[in-house]
């Protein structure tokens, strides 16, 4: 029998928007260098490899060109075809052992959100890295650093919306990705953001949880708030309802499953 795969559209209630996400219900440990193979072949952001292990699944996550620490909306979709197959009942919570620790799921029945209970990263102001301002072509009023992420916000929403980066130019720049933010005046959502990662395949992420767990703690000391929604402006769009707790942060959506099939034993 073949391995089930499956790829998902996270994020949104409707196919061929948010996120799409491969994801691979593995029965035996598969090498790096296979998982990384696939990812490359289904050519999606990211691609999940699920395994179980122990109370919950060893989960790992692959870009067409390298395995990444954090991922939200493949975990999303991860989540999201464990509870469809029956892999786990509704009423369980999705345990999942990653390289960024522990990371849950839960899903809610009557509105077909699943919240993912992921790490928060402070972020904190920096020089931006020699020209980082001139590849995405923004003004910023403010630039930061979490890791090996920047976030720069700017002055408004349209400026987010209108943003096109050189992604030739952002490919010399010392940072693995860029966050662009800005607050909303749209009803129903508080910020907008978009996400760059040219250094890793990604020349722009459609809808990024990983993103949010450093948008929420920033945002969260700016509007002095701790619940969100928000939305993430790339061409698909997708909209994250958001909690912060501490520590942690709540990223809830939703998730659609656009097609179930098998791969042949390339193992």
């Amino acid at each position: 029998m073949g391995i089930k795969i499956f790829q998902v559209d996270a994020f949104t209630d409707r196919p061929f928007r948010g996120n799409p996400a491969g994801v691979c219900l593995l029965e035996q440990p598969g090498e790096a260098a296979w998982m990384q193979a696939v990812a490359n072949e289904m050519n999606l952001s990211e691609t999940a490899f699920l395994l179980p292990e122990n109370d919950g699944y060893r989960l790992r996550w692959f870009t067409p060109k390298t395995e990444v620490k954090l991922c939200g909306h493949a975990t999303l979709a991860s989540a999201h075809i464990l509870f469809e197959q029956g892999r786990l009942p509704g009423n369980a919570t999705a345990r999942f052992h990653t390289a960024s620790g522990l990371l849950t799921a839960q899903y809610t029945p009557g509105d077909g959100m699943i919240e993912l209970n992921f790490p928060a990263i402070p972020v904190v102001p920096s020089e931006p890295p020699a020209g980082l301002l001139e590849a995405v072509g923004a003004t910023p009023i403010f630039v930061g650093r979490a890791g090996d992420v920047c976030l720069i916000e700017v002055a408004s929403a349209d400026t987010v919306r209108n943003l096109a980066p050189d992604f030739g130019r952002l490919l010399q720049v010392a940072c693995r990705a860029v966050i662009v933010t800005a607050a909303s005046v749209s009803t129903g959502y508080d910020f907008i953001s978009r996400f760059f990662a040219p250094a890793v395949g990604i020349n722009e992420d459609p809808v990024t949880g990983s993103a949010h767990c450093r948008l929420v703690p920033y945002w969260q000391k700016k509007l002095g708030k701790d619940c969100f929604v928000a939305y993430q402006a790339s061409p698909r769009g997708g909209v994250l309802h958001l909690t912060a707790a501490g520590d942690r942060v709540r990223i809830g959506g939703q998730a659609v499953t656009i097609f179930r099939g098998e791969l042949a034993d390339t193992n």
